[in-house]
C-alpha cells in the first residue's frame, strides 16, 4: 500500500498515530450535534434550519460549515413533491369577501384562522384532510378526516378549535371558496361563534398561500413517504405528524424559528410579564 501511494512505512506509521486536530475532533461533535437534530426532524431539515437549532443550543457555528458538514456526510432533507389541488368551487351558494387580502401575518393568536381540504390516497381509498391553522403560530388548532366531501367533517375541524382553545374565541376564518365553507351549515356555525368570514379569490391559491404550504410540508415530510393500508393507519400517521411533531417540535421560520406551541407560550409568557 505504502509502495502504490508512495509514502514511506515510517511516515504511514506516524500518520495512523497522530492524534486527531482539535479542529477534526470539534467537527466530529458537531457531526453528531447536526444528526441528533436530523434525526430529531424526522429528517426534514436541512442546513438552514439545523444551523437555527444549534445556535438556539448555544453553539457558536458558521450555517456554511453546517452545510459543508451536511453535505460531507450525506445528511439531506427530505425532497418536496407538489400537492393536489382540491377545491371545487362550481357552485351557486354566496361567497364572502376576501378581508384577509394575503395579510398573513396576525398580532396574536385567535385573530385570524385559515381553512383548507387535501386528498391523501390509502388502499380503501381517498381519505380527505380539514384543518384550521392560527396565522399567528402556525399552530394547527383544529382537523378532521373523513372518507367524503360534507360539510360536517369541516364543522368537526372548527369545533375542535373551539375546544382546544377553551373560551369562546371569534376569529376571522379564512379559506377558499369550497362548497364546504360556503354551505349554510358552515356559515350559521361561524356566526353562532361571531366569527367574521373571508374566502379567496376565484381560482387564486396565493390567497390562502399558508394552509397551502402547510399541506406541502405534511405531504413532502410525511406523506410521500408513507404507504396506506387503510384509512384508520393514515389518520394514525397524521394524528403523529400534527399533534406530536408538527404543533410541539417543528420550527417555522415565520415564528422567530419556534415551534408553534412553544411560540404561543412565549406570548402567553410575555403578556403576564407585561401584566
Amino acid at each position: 500500500m505504502c509502495r502504490a501511494f508512495e509514502v514511506s512505512p515510517a511516515g504511514y506509521y506516524a500518520w495512523r498515530g497522530r492524534k486527531p486536530s482539535a479542529r477534526a475532533t470539534e467537527n466530529e461533535r458537531l457531526v453528531e450535534k447536526i444528526k441528533s437534530a436530523h434525526g430529531a426532524s424526522r429528517g426534514i431539515y436541512g442546513s438552514p434550519k439545523i444551523h437555527r437549532k444549534l445556535r438556539r443550543d448555544g453553539e457558536r457555528i458558521n450555517h456554511k460549515r453546517v452545510a459543508r458538514l451536511m453535505k460531507e456526510h450525506g445528511i439531506k432533507a427530505k425532497r418536496v413533491r407538489r400537492s393536489k389541488r382540491t377545491t371545487d368551487s362550481r357552485h351557486t351558494l354566496p361567497v364572502a369577501e376576501n378581508l384577509l387580502a394575503r395579510d398573513f401575518k396576525a398580532e396574536r393568536p385567535d385573530a385570524v384562522w385559515s381553512s383548507d381540504i387535501t386528498y391523501v390516497w390509502t388502499q380503501e381509498g381517498w381519505l380527505y384532510l380539514v384543518v384550521f391553522l392560527d396565522l399567528y403560530s402556525r399552530l394547527v388548532v383544529g382537523w378532521a378526516v373523513s372518507d367524503n366531501l360534507e360539510t360536517g367533517f369541516v364543522e368537526q375541524a372548527f369545533l375542535q378549535g373551539q375546544s382546544r382553545r377553551g373560551r369562546a374565541v371569534s376569529p376571522l376564518v379564512h379559506s377558499d371558496r369550497g362548497s364546504q365553507y360556503a354551505s349554510l351549515a358552515f356559515r350559521e356555525r361561524l356566526a353562532a361563534w361571531e366569527c367574521q368570514q373571508s374566502m379567496s379569490r376565484k381560482g387564486n391559491c396565493w390567497d390562502n398561500a399558508v394552509t397551502e404550504s402547510f399541506f406541502g410540508i405534511l405531504k413532502s415530510e410525511m406523506v410521500h413517504h408513507e404507504r396506506f393500508g387503510t384509512r384508520k393507519e393514515a389518520k394514525d400517521k397524521i394524528f403523529d405528524y400534527i399533534e406530536v411533531f408538527y404543533n410541539r417540535s417543528r420550527i417555522h421560520s415565520a415564528s422567530e424559528y419556534f415551534a408553534p406551541a412553544e411560540y404561543e407560550a412565549r406570548y402567553r409568557a410575555q403578556l403576564k410579564e407585561a401584566a
